[in-house]
């Protein structure tokens, strides 16, 4: 198993807190593999197996007796050991109707530590997060970083390769099993995006129309890092003879974010720190997702693959993540850290080029505040000009929090 100490890290800072742990994250990302690794933590440092319930609630032995939430309450209640913590994991617990009053259940008794799993952002929305405000913590999972990829390879050469196999499988751990079968992974990767779109799209939203679906899917997938709406989107279908509602297109582009296929960012002005709500660019949760969605088309902008990677690997190290505005110039993103320091991130593939470097400098030298300025590419060199530095992307990817 794949080694995570972020998540671990923060799973243990929490451990036996007055408060809910519940990770997100899309399917297969590795939530229920960081949860069986956890218990074994727990069970190392002394709890002894009988404190601790697991609920794998996608399997149907389990739901037959766990769809009701209050008989579910009674028998996990019933299970409890008496004059100690229990640790209780419900893993996919949008499954179970009415969760929200379980969990509330749950959290309430004092010898209980609760960890939830969802694959989706439904169940964070509305009921859960109005009934347990302020009582539950979220952690976001996503698929393997590139670091925690290399971490698992036994040949840690070549990082710049193996860098570019990362972009063509993605990350979902268990595609390191057989990465070195094209096949098989693609077989593999088509299983969760069918997944994605018939359990926690199609099913759940309403959404009926796979075909169109579909089609905003792709366009999305072919426009990361570019400002998408629903306007452009059905504009570009109707072109295509597909005619569909503005408002139809946002529900559905609503319905993969929540999915949480794509990630949205939104645009701020850097001057003013005004968010431009209307403007938001989307990135997608893994690239080989995105290169099995696109098929042919997908080899083209290397520098925007780059880009999807940094975004993500930001959220894991920062606290929010906008892109930025100067001007009629775009910073790609602007990273705000916990601390409320904030850095600002050009990215490209390579700066080999007068005019590529100045387009990519530009934005960053009209930005007057002295907080630190990066351009990440896979160049091999790391020069600074004026106080902005140029870093190599792998070695930022891989360097230690």
């Amino acid at each position: 198993m794949i080694e995570r100490p972020v998540y671990f890290d923060k799973l243990e800072k929490l451990r036996d807190t007055d408060i809910i742990k519940v990770l997100t994250g899309v399917r297969r990302c590795g939530k229920s593999t960081l949860l069986r690794m956890y218990q074994e933590k727990l069970i190392e440092s002394g709890i002894n197996a009988d404190q601790i319930q697991h609920y794998d609630l996608e399997d149907p032995a389990i739901l037959d007796y766990a769809g009701n939430w209050r008989t579910f309450y009674d028998k996990i209640a019933a299970d409890l050991r008496a004059g100690g913590m229990n640790y209780v994991f419900l893993d996919e617990i949008q499954n179970v109707a009415d969760f929200e009053r379980l969990a509330d259940g749950l959290f309430i008794k004092k010898n209980v530590d609760l960890y939830l799993t969802g694959s989706n952002a439904y169940f964070l929305s509305s009921d859960l997060a109005t009934l347990l405000s302020g009582r539950y913590v979220e952690i976001k999972v996503l698929p393997l970083s590139f670091a925690e990829y290399m971490s698992a390879l036994d040949d840690k050469t070549d990082a710049a390769g193996k860098f570019n196999d990362y972009l063509y499988a993605g990350g979902f751990p268990a595609t390191m099993k057989f990465r070195r079968d094209a096949e098989i992974v693609d077989e593999y990767l088509a299983g969760i995006q069918n997944t994605v779109m018939f359990k926690d799209v199609i099913s759940r939203t309403g959404v009926n129309d796979r075909r169109t679906l579909e089609s905003v899917a792709a366009f999305m997938f072919d426009n990361i890092g570019n400002i998408t709406s629903a306007k452009g989107i059905a504009d570009t279908l109707a072109s295509k003879g597909r005619k569909v509602s503005h408002s139809t297109v946002e529900r559905y582009i609503d319905a993969l974010s929540e999915s949480l296929l794509f990630y949205p960012v939104e645009k701020t002005g850097i001057k003013g720190k005004k968010l431009l709500y209307t403007q938001k660019k989307y990135y997608a949760v893994d690239t080989g997702l995105r290169r099995l969605a696109l098929g042919a088309r997908e080899g083209g902008d290397l520098g925007r693959l780059l880009e999807n990677v940094v975004y993500f690997e930001l959220t894991r190290r920062c606290g929010v993540i906008r892109t930025g505005k100067i001007g009629p110039a775009e910073v790609d993103f602007v990273a705000t850290g916990k601390g409320g320091y904030i850095e600002y991130y050009q990215v490209a593939w390579t700066l080999r080029g007068e005019q590529t470097l100045e387009r990519e400098l530009s934005p960053l030298e009209k930005i007057r505040d002295h907080n630190p300025k990066y351009i990440l590419s896979m160049d091999a060199e790391e020069p600074v000009y004026n106080g902005i530095r140029q870093l190599n992307a792998v070695k930022w990817l891989l360097r230690e929090r």
